[in-house]
């Protein structure tokens, strides 16, 4: 197999049908990242926060037919996902993957050793015994990948007088959008490290985004009380939810449970027969699981310092 390296628009659209195939091969089970996870990264993660180069950042292994059959990202600096085609991923495959990813992802400590964290399922041992070679150690707080069938009815769930739940407005909303999520996640941080709103036009700009699907809830008061942007991918009829969130000021009040809901409802009739959703605290895992998401699989890191 030949190792490339990222080239640009006509290599995102083949990661991206890459990405689909492998998740379809593999059952729909997240042992590689489902569509909405490259397109968040691309388009929010990378492309709002990090700024990788994705040409010195993304590797390509092909077959000799030029076949993709296995994809190198990070996500946060100092971490490696390994994208592999299953009918080709092979012991000597996985040691040339995680090799590329020591040598360009690990990130430098103040005393001068290198670090590098690689998530692998719970359940791959091929990838967990040479991890365990080369020297990495398997880390707690793992990454629950939950999932329930599309067929599966929304219970009603009760919201507290004066709440609404709708999908995001026009333009003239982004501020508001994006103000609930720096108070959903930065609830201890000071408003004065706020950024703008600005970021959230690329959030738009990814191919799955939809905007009948980014669901805020409404506070009496007019504000936006919480948020559940939905990515629905119709070539493999799943449908993930990232990110969730609430204001501290109105949690407690039914509001993420009453959007999850309104979602599973919204995407009933569009055919979407698997719909997922990553947690990583208790505190989300029982929300998620209130609202049938109780099965999941557990993707683990695994540390490297050297």
């Amino acid at each position: 197999m030949i190792r490339k390296k990222y080239r640009g628009e006509t290599d995102q659209e083949r990661i991206r049908k890459f990405l689909q195939q492998v998740f379809w091969l593999n059952g729909r089970r997240e042992y590689s990242w489902p569509l909405y996870r490259w397109d968040y990264w691309v388009w929010h993660v990378n492309a709002n926060i990090f700024h990788f180069d994705l040409s010195a950042a993304v590797f390509i292994w092909e077959n000799e037919s030029g076949q993709i059959t296995a994809v190198l990202n990070p996500d946060h600096p100092g971490e490696a996902f390994l994208q592999s085609h299953p009918y080709y991923r092979s012991a000597s495959l996985e040691v040339e993957m995680l090799s590329t990813a020591e040598t360009h992802y690990a990130v430098a400590q103040p005393d001068g050793t290198q670090k590098l964290m690689v998530w692998c399922p719970a359940g791959d041992k091929l990838r967990q015994d040479i991890l365990l070679r080369r020297g990495y150690i398997r880390q707690s707080e793992p990454e629950f990948q939950r999932r329930r069938e599309g067929w599966q009815p929304a219970v009603d769930v009760p919201l507290a007088d004066g709440y609404t739940i709708r999908n995001l407005g026009h333009d003239d909303e982004l501020p508001a959008r994006s103000w609930v999520s720096w108070k959903a996640f930065h609830p201890a941080e000071p408003d004065s490290q706020y950024q703008g709103w600005e970021w959230y036009r690329n959030i738009q700009r990814a191919p799955l985004y939809r905007r009948d699907l980014d669901l805020v809830a409404v506070a009496p008061n007019g504000e936006f009380a919480g948020f559940c942007t939905i990515w629905y991918d119709p070539d493999t009829c799943t449908a993930s939810l990232e990110p969730v969130g609430t204001h501290p000021d109105h949690q407690r009040k039914g509001v993420g449970k009453a959007l999850l809901t309104e979602g599973l409802r919204r995407l009933r009739p569009m055919g979407a027969t698997l719909i997922t959703v990553d947690s990583y605290s208790e505190r989300a895992g029982a929300l998620y699981a209130s609202v049938g998401f109780t099965n999941y699989d557990l993707s683990e890191p695994w540390l490297k310092i050297w």
